[in-house]
């Protein structure tokens, strides 16, 4: 193998990797299923407005929250959320332990942030 044919496998090998290590952080940064998008957006214009405006504010807002949790952590937080509302023993479970403190922290820490970015 010549020189050239050389340089020409290794320029090649180099752009698969790079192209191999985009993709895998691209799939990082998108773990969040689009139902799970959608489902949030439709949330958020129902307590921020229904308009354009809205629209894009609230798919921003999930973007960011996703660029800071990962979807399992962010699937935690949601469940703790939701199970805190429930009276009784169960719902404080879900409000006391530091678990769910720490999920619903995480899930906050990332909305406020959302907050200053997109709104």
């Amino acid at each position: 193998m010549n020189r050239v044919e050389t340089l020409s496998l290794l320029a090649g090998i180099a752009l698969l990797a790079a192209a191999a290590y985009s993709s895998a952080r691209a799939d990082n940064l998108n773990d969040y299923p689009t139902a799970a998008r959608v489902d949030y957006v439709f949330g958020c214009m129902k307590a921020n407005g229904e308009t354009q405006h809205t629209l894009d504010q609230c798919s921003c807002s999930i973007d960011i929250i996703a660029s800071i949790l990962p979807y399992d952590r962010y699937v935690e937080a949601s469940t703790v959320l939701s199970m805190a509302q429930v009276p009784g023993h169960l719902g404080g479970q879900f409000r006391s332990t530091e678990i769910a403190k720490k999920a619903l922290e995480d899930l906050r820490r990332a909305q406020a942030e959302a907050e200053i970015r997109c709104f």
